[in-house]
């Protein structure tokens, strides 16, 4: 028999002695879902279409953040929502992947995690809670760093960029195999497993093991959920089969007018279209069929993870910990672009076939199948922002990101969900659930070595309807990933994005009142733009950001880091990855132009 959450939470405090949290008199059980390139409006209480319904409870019974920013790849948010502390000075100033080897000869750009920073869950370990992580870690391989070593007692841990859905099985040429480790050790995986449903089960497996002894948990979820490759259920992706006949444009525009509606973005904004999208018309009935069949499958992906998002959620009520526990829902960055508008060509075949997969219509999202939206859909699932995955556009890094949980001042009487537009930042989390569990952070030391402080600022007196904000107007925010850019500053931003996607200039936007970023204020407001600029200036020198080797192309980046990795099996393997590689980069490379 289950012990009941609150006895048991009242008891750990009373034999601890230790702080409570300034939310209630016992200590909340915190649980961190962060889904994988889930685009801005995918969800429904970001306008989205896809039935997202255990979501939905939690905005409703939360604050869904309108405003919220994290990296625009998912290594770097990682680093960053774990510790509070900026990625280019915490080692992941990109995914390892994409290093050039100029860079790497720079301790802070090792691509894992340094161990010059504290995470969330080694904090909370020391305050007194149970740490689990079950999902994707993406911070290093090695046994000291995978997340049995950063502060996590029991883990099931993908290390990788990500893995087949479906089986351990590597989803990419540049590695061996999947890095699933449990506990810091090989995994041994099942044979049949769904990815959503295997992280559940093992988070509730978790929690339910250390259920009988009062203390709370921090459970971190990192889904590979819609993270290529795209994989669904069968039933869930059903569901959608006749959604998106109407092509990528349609879609954009219902979920543009959707957000308006539900007062996410003003009424009087606009949306760019991205040259990357291609004209739905200009395709066949069959293509159509075919497209629209691969926005099933994401959508069914999307289903399917909020479906056992609510199976934890039902593990909770029956077990009387729901009550006490804070969810915080978000994604690491905007909806992947990778893989053209043409994924049936004889190209594409034979580079899939290399590592095991077909793409074939009756079965696509199915066991052994690979799929992907492509740039067009994932503008689509971006809507109304601008740009995706990678790049410095509101698309590939303004995200949903709901807190629900006991103490927030939730508006259940409202007409849809309870929408907060302050600015918020992925540095942010870390110390927000400091402040939820009432445990300190790490002073300039901690375990012996110099530590760095956080650089966020906790949510906590929005969530409690304290304060309007906790970035002030003046207050300069810095980004760099690959070389593309931005800073934030107030409701402004300015923004430079590497072609042939971007244009190698600069731009400001208000990201308040144009977050479509349609309307660049750069000769309008010369002194706002210039003040900016310096402030970015200040941020790449201040965090140590490098510029980048010529001619740096992130696909190509990949593709040699992965020779390198895997070169010493031999000259048969180098050749054969060299042709898989060379095969896979004229798959993912899409169509590369700047905006309209």
């Amino acid at each position: 028999m289950k012990v009941n959450s609150l006895k048991s939470s009242l008891l750990f405090a009373l034999l601890t002695l230790t702080q409570t949290s300034v939310w209630a008199t016992q200590a909340p059980n915190v649980v961190l879902i962060l889904a994988d390139d889930l685009g801005f409006s995918d969800t429904q209480p970001y306008g989205g279409e896809i039935n997202t319904p255990s979501i939905n409870a939690l905005a409703n019974e939360g604050v869904s953040f309108t405003n919220y920013h994290t990296a625009a790849s998912c290594a770097p948010t990682r680093s960053m929502i774990l510790t509070g502390v900026d990625s280019h000075l915490n080692g992941v100033p990109n995914i390892p992947e994409a290093i050039p080897a100029q860079q790497k000869k720079q301790d802070n750009y090792q691509g894992v995690l340094s161990h010059n920073v504290v995470t969330v869950a080694s904090l909370l370990y020391d305050g007194g809670y149970h740490t689990y992580m079950a999902g994707k870690w993406h911070l290093g391989k090695t046994p000291e760093l995978l997340p049995y070593s950063r502060g996590f007692e029991r883990t099931l841990a993908m290390a990788d960029t990500g893995s087949d859905n479906w089986q351990p099985k590597p989803y990419l040429p540049i590695y061996k195999k999947a890095n699933w480790t449990e506990n810091g050790q090989e995994a041994v995986m099942p044979e049949d497993f769904y990815s959503s449903e295997l992280l559940i089960d093992k988070t509730i497996e978790f929690i339910d093991s250390n259920a009988h002894d009062g203390k709370p948990f921090f459970a971190y979820v990192p889904f590979l959920a819609v993270h290529l490759p795209v994989q669904a259920p069968k039933e869930f992706t059903q569901r959608y089969m006749k959604m998106y006949n109407g092509g990528w444009s349609e879609l954009r525009k219902q979920r543009q007018l959707r957000a308006k509606e539900l007062g996410i973005v003003p009424l009087d904004s606009d949306m760019v279209t991205m040259d990357t999208s291609a004209q739905w018309d200009s395709f066949s009935e069959d293509e159509k069929r075919y497209h629209a069949k691969r926005m099933a499958v994401y959508a069914g992906m999307v289903e399917a993870m909020d479906y056992n998002i609510g199976r934890l959620v039902a593990y909770l009520k029956s077990t009387g910990q729901y009550d006490n526990t804070v969810f915080i829902v978000t994604s690491d960055n905007g909806a992947e672009a990778s893989g053209n508008d043409n994924p049936d060509n004889a190209i594409t075949k034979f580079a899939l076939s290399l590592q095991g997969y077909e793409n074939d219509y009756e079965t696509l999202g199915e066991k052994g199948s690979f799929s992907s939206i492509g740039p067009s859909f994932a503008s689509a699932a971006a809507s109304p922002l601008s740009h995706y995955k990678f790049y410095a556009g509101e698309g590939g890094m303004r995200v949903p990101f709901i807190i629900s949980g006991p103490s927030i001042a939730s508006n259940k009487d409202a007409e849809f969900y309870n929408y907060n537009n302050a600015f918020s930042y992925v540095t942010d989390i870390t110390p927000t659930i400091l402040d939820i569990t009432g445990v300190k952070p790490a002073g300039e030391r901690y375990g012996g070595k110099k530590v760095l402080p956080i650089i966020g600022k906790t949510l906590l007196p929005v969530l409690q309807g304290n304060a309007a904000t906790v970035h002030g107007p003046q207050d300069a925010i810095g980004y760099e990933i690959g070389g593309n850019k931005a800073l934030f500053k107030g409701d402004f931003k300015i923004m430079y994005n590497m072609g042939p996607v971007g244009d190698d200039e600069w731009h400001l936007f208000n990201i308040v009142t144009d977050p479509g970023e349609t309307l660049d204020l750069k000769q309008n407001m010369p002194e706002r733009f210039d003040s900016m600029m310096a402030d970015y200036q200040a941020y790449e020198k201040n965090n140590r950001v490098l510029p980048l080797p010529a001619g740096y192309i992130q696909q190509r980046q990949v593709g040699l880091n992965g020779l390198r990795d895997i070169f010493g099996a031999g000259i048969f393997t180098f050749m054969l990855t060299l042709l898989i590689l060379v095969a896979f980069y004229l798959v993912y490379k899409g169509s590369r132009k700047s905006l309209v």
